[in-house]
């Protein structure tokens, strides 16, 4: 089976030009991992980019890499056009069976749809739905992403649902869906961990509204946690935004609080390592990798019950739920990271990601897919 899967390489967002190979969300390059266990596959991995760049030819065995740049005029202020026809150009070379777009919130997702092969889509992010959480202006991102997605779902073969909260959100808009959570990088299962003292809480997530770290670092105020642990924050914030400029203004009056800014994942796993719980206070959320990662690393987690995060997390049995708009229940939960019922938890919950995210299965799951839509 030949597959197509376009995926943004994080080369362009990041405008990392100079870098000689590509890299992609922690989920697409999980997946990628199990295809390369598959033989009888044989993938082309496919990203746009505004600038020329050079590249390897292949990225294993049997996967295989094509940088297709595309003149700035050709992206979002033309509703992607430019990228639709260089995917469209290269496939006619390639002639996949199945075109697969990874993601709803760029390019990705439109040049699937518009590529003239049977073709599916998995949606890591709900654009509509973040878009509403983050009361997204006009012509926003989020605002232009959610509209870029409730046109592209109605016109693909079949949508791939991380969640069953995804599931239900999409249902509506398309004749087929199948719930599939995420891969998970195969080297967090071989982490060994190294706690240290006092012991380190991670909270993982760009600072924003949605993500909800300001009432996270307000609610646990009520534990007088100095000295008891650290809460480390790993993501971006922007300081010129209201929210982020709270934020850094909470953590720097706490000493028990640290911002680390954006890890990178060398940085991330040694983080993950050392920490003693993750805590995740979102207000929406589908199917948050760091989750899937804290799980096979063996690391409790509490987090709020939103969105796919109960798809991932049952309540005291292989992790802590919590309301988001509870502090007292989200301090509470925070705390209990550090007991060892809930270190047993965890101990659950990493037998149980080896069945259900390890790289090789959720690849199998994928083929199987891609095989009832071309059956079908």
């Amino acid at each position: 089976m030949k597959i197509a899967l376009l995926i943004t390489d994080n080369r362009e967002p990041f405008r990392q030009y100079n870098k000689t190979a590509p890299w992609f969300g922690t989920a697409p390059e999980a997946l990628l991992q199990g295809f390369t266990s598959l033989p009888e596959v044989e993938v082309h991995v496919m990203s746009c980019t505004q600038k020329k760049m050079r590249s390897p030819e292949q990225l294993a065995k049997n996967i295989f890499f094509h940088s297709l740049p595309v003149p700035k005029i050709g992206w979002l202020r033309t509703g992607y056009l430019g990228c639709v026809r260089a995917v469209r150009r290269k496939l006619r070379e390639i002639k996949p069976d199945i075109v697969h777009g990874q993601g709803t919130e760029r390019d990705c997702a439109l040049s699937a749809v518009f590529s003239g092969y049977p073709n599916v889509l998995t949606i890591h992010g709900n654009m509509r739905l973040v878009a509403r959480v983050n009361k997204a202006r006009p012509l926003s991102f989020y605002w232009l992403a959610a509209r870029l997605e409730a046109f592209t779902l109605p016109r693909t073969d079949g949508i791939v649902c991380i969640s069953r909260y995804t599931q239900e959100a999409v249902r509506a808009l398309t004749a087929k869906t199948w719930q599939v959570p995420n891969a998970v990088d195969g080297s967090f299962f071989e982490l060994e961990r190294r706690l240290v003292a006092p012991p380190r809480i991670l909270c993982v997530g760009n600072v924003d509204r949605r993500k909800n770290q300001n009432v996270l670092i307000r609610a646990l105020d009520t534990l007088e946690p100095e000295g008891k642990f650290d809460l480390i924050f790993l993501g971006r914030v922007d300081p010129s935004h209201a929210y982020g400029k709270e934020f850094l203004g909470l953590v720097e009056t706490r000493p028990w609080c640290r911002y680390k800014g954006f890890a990178d994942r060398e940085d991330f796993k040694n983080l993950l390592a050392t920490a003693s719980g993750l805590t995740l206070p979102s207000l929406e959320d589908n199917c948050p990798m760091v989750i899937l990662e804290a799980m096979a690393t063996g690391i409790p987690v509490a987090a709020a019950r939103v969105g796919g995060v109960p798809d991932l997390v049952r309540h005291e049995e292989t992790g802590l739920l919590f309301d988001p708009l509870d502090s007292r229940a989200m301090a509470a939960a925070t705390e209990e990271l550090l007991t060892a019922a809930t270190q047993e938890r965890a101990v659950r919950a990493r037998e149980e990601a080896w069945t259900r995210f390890h790289p090789e299965m959720i690849a199998r799951r994928h083929v199987e897919i891609y095989r009832e839509i071309l059956s079908g």
